[in-house]
């Protein structure tokens, strides 16, 4: 039991100092322990939900355009850039003609094309709008929207680890390739509650399948495209997800 819980501690270190900018520190066999345990994903994100709502807490006391500010910044200060760096790769990858290898080497340009520019442009401003829309709803109902949908792209996460396949060597080979379709029964069981946040109102279980159908999105793209999944398709599921997961739940609130 206590090798089992230090392993489990392990797996969240690394699955922290990967998802997050958090000062944790690694050690080795942290990423073997992380890899192997795609629970860790949407436990993380109960994590950078729960904090990223922090400035929704100022919702109806400061102006509502400070607030999304204050999302968008915290979103930022928490999670870093190298998982927007997927939507910029997969969005030079969309606009090239040609079959998935000639796709893949563009993945690898470090050259930033129009189509990069107009996809991170895209997501970022679909999350200021999406804290725009969170500052302007009950504050209990703000914040279990923005952790569900965080915990819903972080889900989103663990099943393309957990279904996947690599297009090539690299973290996506990594991942998927110590994973089965039995493992994702662990990270649904740890998202599942989230969607009871805001009871009675489903408001977070729509946000959660929200940001879980958002995140499919680009394993839908890459499957078709790419021949699978890569560390650029794992960074562009969790930045749309998020977005998506964000706005669904802000509509499903506004019309109910």
């Amino acid at each position: 039991m206590t090798d089992r819980l230090r392993t489990i501690g392990r797996a969240l270190r690394s699955g922290t100092a990967f998802l997050t900018r958090l000062p944790v520190g690694t050690q080795a066999g942290d990423w073997e322990a992380f890899v192997s345990r795609p629970a860790v994903f949407p436990l993380v994100g109960y994590l950078v939900g729960g904090l990223a709502a922090l400035p929704l807490l100022a919702a109806g006391t400061l102006p509502a355009s400070t607030v999304a500010l204050g999302y968008l910044l915290a979103i930022g200060f928490l999670t870093g850039i190298h998982h927007l760096d997927g939507v910029a790769d997969l969005g030079d990858a969309a606009v090239v003609h040609g079959d998935p290898d000639r796709r893949r080497e563009v993945l690898k340009d470090t050259t930033t094309g129009v189509g990069a520019l107009f996809a991170v442009t895209v997501v970022v401003a679909g999350l200021a709008l999406a804290g725009l829309g969170l500052a302007a709803l009950p504050v209990g109902v703000a914040v279990a929207v923005a952790v569900a949908a965080e915990v819903g792209a972080k889900l989103g996460m663990a099943l393309l680890a957990c279904l996947g396949t690599a297009s090539h060597e690299g973290f996506g080979s990594q991942v998927t390739g110590a994973l089965g379709s039995s493992s994702v029964v662990s990270p649904v069981a740890i998202a599942l509650p989230v969607g009871l946040f805001s009871w009675p109102y489903p408001v977070a279980a729509v946000a959660l399948g929200g940001a879980l159908a958002g995140a499919c999105l680009p394993w839908w793209w890459a499957r078709r495209n790419l021949g699978g999944v890569s560390g650029d398709v794992f960074g562009a599921a969790n930045e749309i997800g998020r977005v998506v997961g964000l706005h669904v739940g802000v509509i499903a609130w506004t019309l109910s």
